[in-house]
């Protein structure tokens, strides 16, 4: 199992680079994080939660793991909005009402650089949607009105005292 990257780590904050080179040595981090993700429990994750700076996400939302890499994300204009509860592998015992589209268009690459494209709604679009969070430097805590994040000031400052040794 790789080590999930935990808040306050700078990397997590980071813009995630584009991914160039499609190798042996990528498909090895794709399974390891895959690997990483259904050991740690979670539905998604992204490069940056492992420490790398690239545009890597895998899922599994209920149909099987999924890689996207280079992920580019598009919301339809007539689509609905809902917030509902999010947690994340980098912000343990951490959970925040997030405003998201339900329905978004996806276009990326497949590990052999494949082009893929489709449309996504549920819980598939709300992963896809924060794990590409992860890519561009941003978390579920961002989403907070200043009153939540007041709220949740103890238990981020326990995470800050608990993993800033690790940064």
């Amino acid at each position: 199992m790789l080590e999930i990257v935990k808040y306050p780590d700078p990397l997590l904050r980071k813009q995630s680079e584009k991914v160039l080179t499609y190798n042996a040595n990528l498909l090895e981090l794709l399974e390891e994080m895959t690997d990483t993700m259904y050991i740690a429990d979670g539905v998604g994750l992204a490069a940056p939660q492992i420490g790398v700076s690239k545009q890597i996400i895998v899922l599994d939302a209920g149909d099987g793991p999924m890689v996207l890499i280079n992920p580019v994300v598009t919301v339809p204009e007539d689509t609905a909005y809902a917030a509902i509860e999010e947690g994340c592998l980098s912000l343990p015992d951490i959970r925040v009402d997030v405003t998201r589209p339900s329905r978004i268009h996806l276009a990326a690459r497949d590990e052999k650089g494949n082009p893929l494209s489709f449309d996504a709604d549920g819980l598939l679009a709300r992963v896809i949607q924060h794990e590409q969070d992860h890519l561009n430097g941003v978390l579920i805590i961002d989403y907070l009105s200043s009153i939540q994040r007041q709220l949740l000031r103890s238990k981020l400052r326990s995470l800050e005292k608990l993993y800033s040794g690790a940064v």
